[in-house]
This record gives structure tokens, C-alpha cells and sequence, in this order.
């Protein structure tokens, strides 16, 4: 993957002045493409829950091959199968060593929990992309960023409409270099999942959600699939309080409504600055799908805006289909 494939920062670009803007590359002009068309947006989730201790990520494992069921690729290309595969993997890694270390070496002026054993990953597609391209893109992806580098471990599931592979990363390389995940990375491995799911002739796209325009509050995995079931009792207490605020007829507005405006005025400007530039390039069809993208992005909202739009205003609705709903 190359650098002109990962979108221009479309904030900085609204802020420039026509003659101090940068000529867009052929790579730039193809995400933006992609992007007002729509392109299904790739995921890449971190899982925190339980990444620090040794127990913790033997249960991940365990999950994640389905306790044998389900077989686990390793880094080298070795296929784990049955019940103890996590366990021989996990001794492999030397993690009961790795978390004595970690233990050993935290002191009263450090964090109070030790350091992450691994990192817990989710990389996902929507509903109907075939699910071996998906595995095919995440294991080229993984030897590409870790390879020689991080010890890994992934499982392809197709249990659920949209394909998804599990990956479970070694924090420490066996040179005891540790990797540290920040946003910045997070949008690189976003974008080069996509870059291979794109090598296989699958369509996807790697673009931030607040330049798509999407404000819709994101929940924790957990959250997410216990709201599906209608089990979540923080997606419940969200919508019980909205509620009551409703009845008594006001709604009181979260304070990160005024920064999420501001987001959003910063957006619209470097998409304006890049119709100018498309149509003074002579590019008037792109610039028309980009005008057509603005026009139709949805109304910034609140966590508490969003779900007040799909409740009605004289009475709730049964609490667990509110809850699915809210989950989408």
C-alpha cells in the first residue's frame, strides 16, 4: 500500500487557500471516488476486555476457535485444531513468561494494571462479502504489518451476516520490541485491509467516519451484540433516559454537541474546497458526486439526539426493540 492511497486530510485541505493547495494524486482521487460512491467501509476493531493477563487471552482464544471447532491460523501458515490448540499456542508464545515480567517490572509510580499481553482485533465487512476474501485480505494484510515482527493468531467466523476474522497479536515481538496502537495506526490498518480486500476484486474503502459524515454514537463490541439480542442494559438505560427527558418535554443536549458542529463545518469546508478544485481541474462529474455527497449528509446529532429521532415522542417503545434498533 501506498502513502497517496490513504485520503488527504480533508480538514487541512479546507483550511488552505486555493494556491496553497496541494494537486491531489491519482490515489487521493480514487478514495475521494469511492467515498461519495458509497464504497462499503471496511472495520477494524480493538478488543480490550481481557488482553492483559494470561487467563483473559487463553478465553479469547478459546472463543475465537470456537473450542476446537474453528481452526486457527497461525504467522508461519500452521493450521491449529482441536481443543488445547490455544493452550499449545499460548506456551508457544511464552505469555506465562511475558506476564511474570510484566508483573515483576510494574512499580507504585506505574499504571495500575500490567501492560497488554496481546491485542485483541476484529477485521469485518458488510453482509454478502464473500467471507474467504475476507480471510484471504487479513492474512496478506497480517503477514505484510507483522510478519517476522509480532506472533499472531487468527480465525475466519461466518456465524453472523457480515464476514469477520478474529486476530489475536503478541504486544511484544520476540526481541521484546512492544507495539503501541494509536489512532494513526488504527487508520493505517484500515486502510490496508482495504487496500487488500481491493487486490482480490472486493469493493472497500477506508474512510474516517466524521469525513463520511457519520455521527451515529459507536458502542463496545459487547454493547453492540448484547443491544442486538435486546439484553443490553446500557443501551436500556440510554433509551429510559431519553424517554423521561421526552415526557417532560425538553431534551437536554449532551455538551459535545457544540464540538461535534464544529466537526462537522470543518468537514463540509474541505469538501467545498475540494469541488472547487475537481471543477476548476476540470473534473465536473466528480465534483457533482462530491456536491450530491454533502448535500445528503445526515443532520449531526448527539448519542441522546440520535436515539430520541427513532423513538416516538407521545410513548416508548418496547424497550428491547428499541434497543436492537439503537444497535444497528
Amino acid at each position: 500500500m501506498t502513502d497517496d492511497e490513504l485520503l488527504l486530510d480533508i480538514v487541512s485541505y479546507g483550511r488552505a487557500s486555493p494556491i496553497h493547495r496541494r494537486p491531489l494524486s491519482i490515489g487521493q482521487i480514487k478514495h475521494i471516488t469511492r467515498t461519495v460512491g458509497r464504497t462499503p467501509e471496511v472495520m477494524v476493531k480493538v478488543v480490550n476486555q481481557g488482553s492483559n493477563s494470561l487467563a483473559g487471552v487463553g478465553r479469547h482464544v478459546d472463543y475465537i476457535g470456537r473450542k476446537g471447532k474453528v481452526d486457527l491460523e497461525t504467522d508461519d501458515g500452521e493450521i491449529l485444531r482441536g481443543k488445547d490448540a490455544g493452550i499449545d499456542l499460548l506456551e508457544d508464545w511464552n505469555l506465562d513468561l511475558v506476564e511474570q515480567r510484566e508483573k515483576t517490572n510494574l512499580t507504585p509510580n506505574k499504571a495500575k494494571e500490567p501492560p497488554r499481553l496481546v491485542y485483541k482485533l476484529i477485521f469485518s465487512m458488510p453482509p454478502g462479502t464473500p467471507p474467504e476474501k475476507v480471510h484471504v485480505a487479513v492474512r496478506n494484510f497480517a503477514r505484510e504489518e507483522f510478519g517476522l515482527k509480532h506472533r499472531y493468531v487468527m480465525a475466519l467466523h461466518t456465524d453472523e451476516p457480515h464476514p469477520h476474522v478474529h486476530l489475536v497479536l503478541k504486544a511484544r515481538s520476540d526481541e521484546g520490541q512492544r507495539l503501541y496502537l494509536r489512532k494513526a495506526t488504527l487508520r493505517e490498518w484500515r486502510a490496508g485491509f482495504a487496500h487488500h480486500l481491493r487486490a482480490l476484486g472486493v469493493s472497500a474503502n477506508a474512510t474516517p467516519r466524521h469525513v463520511r459524515g457519520v455521527t451515529s454514537p459507536r458502542k463496545s463490541d459487547g454493547i453492540y451484540r448484547a443491544g442486538l439480542r435486546g439484553e443490553s442494559t446500557h443501551v436500556r438505560e440510554r433509551v429510559e433516559a431519553v424517554a423521561r427527558e421526552l415526557n417532560a418535554g425538553k431534551l437536554q443536549i449532551e455538551l459535545g454537541k457544540e464540538k461535534l458542529l464544529r466537526t462537522r463545518e470543518a468537514v463540509r469546508r474541505g469538501w467545498l474546497a475540494l469541488i472547487d478544485t475537481f471543477s476548476r481541474d476540470g473534473h465536473t462529474e466528480i465534483a457533482a458526486h462530491v456536491k450530491r455527497h454533502v448535500e445528503q449528509m445526515p443532520r449531526p446529532g448527539t448519542e441522546k439526539e440520535y436515539i430520541a429521532a427513532r423513538m416516538s415522542v407521545r410513548r416508548v417503545r418496547e424497550p428491547r426493540a428499541s434497543e436492537r434498533e439503537f444497535s444497528r
